[in-house]
This record gives structure tokens, C-alpha cells and sequence, in this order.
């Protein structure tokens, strides 16, 4: 993984927003302009100050997290199983979903089967550098 970049606090993009939902079941007719904006800061940060931005890279997170993808990463949120995370294990940054078991064992594991879950051993040392909020790959 890259280091992190920071949200650029002026950052702000507000793009128009089609004026009906659109259908996945049949179609449906739709106006041909935009009704209103929509801020995408606003919708995909909630505070600016502890949000970062990380380019993904590898497999072990596919299909949920493609190789390349752009992470949202936001440190002020609590890290909670289930959660995927960006962690630093023994000096090392990884981005892996937090599960602890009812012993206390954490295990950050992959979402791509053919990856190794990385169950962390008594002495390893592993603090979680923040959440990830959003994934933002292109469509396929």
C-alpha cells in the first residue's frame, strides 16, 4: 500500500444529481436535467480532519476491494469487528476485515479466498490506523 493522502480541506465536488432514482429492474423514463447537487465531501466524509485517502494494492481483498481501488479511510472511527480496517502489523500497513473471537484472538482476514486469514500471534504488534468508509473502484 501507498502512504496515505490528505483530504484537502478546501476539497469540495458537488455534482448534479438526475432527477429520478434509477430503475435495476425495468426501465423507466427519466428527465433529461438535473434537479439539484449533491456534495460529495458531504456525503462520503464525516470529518475532514481525520480522513485520508489510500490506493489499495493487491488481491487478498477481492472482489469487495479490487487492486487499485481508492480506500476513504477515516481515523476517528471506531474499529469494530466486522469492520475492514487499515492496520499496521509488526511495521507493516494492511487493509484486512478485524475479527476478534470470543477468547480475545484477533484475526484480520481476507476477503479473497485464496488468501490466508492473518491471525495474530501472542507477541505480534498490530495497532489499526483507521477505518475504511468507502471504496471507490471503477465500474466493470
Amino acid at each position: 500500500m501507498q502512504n496515505p493522502e490528505p483530504l484537502l480541506l478546501t476539497l469540495d465536488v458537488s455534482l448534479p444529481v438526475a432527477p429520478e432514482a434509477a430503475q435495476c429492474g425495468f426501465p423507466s423514463p427519466a428527465q433529461d436535467y438535473p434537479t439539484e447537487e449533491l456534495s460529495l465531501v458531504e456525503h462520503l466524509i464525516r470529518d475532514r480532519a481525520a480522513t485520508y485517502f489510500w490506493r489499495a494494492a493487491g488481491r487478498s481483498m477481492e472482489p469487495l476491494i479490487p487492486d487499485g481501488a481508492l480506500l476513504i479511510v477515516d481515523r476517528g472511527v471506531t474499529p469494530v469487528p466486522g469492520r475492514i480496517v487499515v492496520a499496521i502489523v509488526d511495521g507493516e500497513y494492511t487493509v484486512k476485515r478485524l475479527h476478534v473471537d470470543q477468547s480475545g484472538q484477533v484475526t484480520l482476514r481476507a476477503e479473497n479466498p485464496g488468501f490466508p486469514h492473518l491471525v495474530l500471534p501472542e507477541l505480534s504488534e498490530m495497532t489499526v490506523w483507521g477505518v475504511v468508509t468507502f471504496i471507490i473502484s471503477p465500474a466493470s
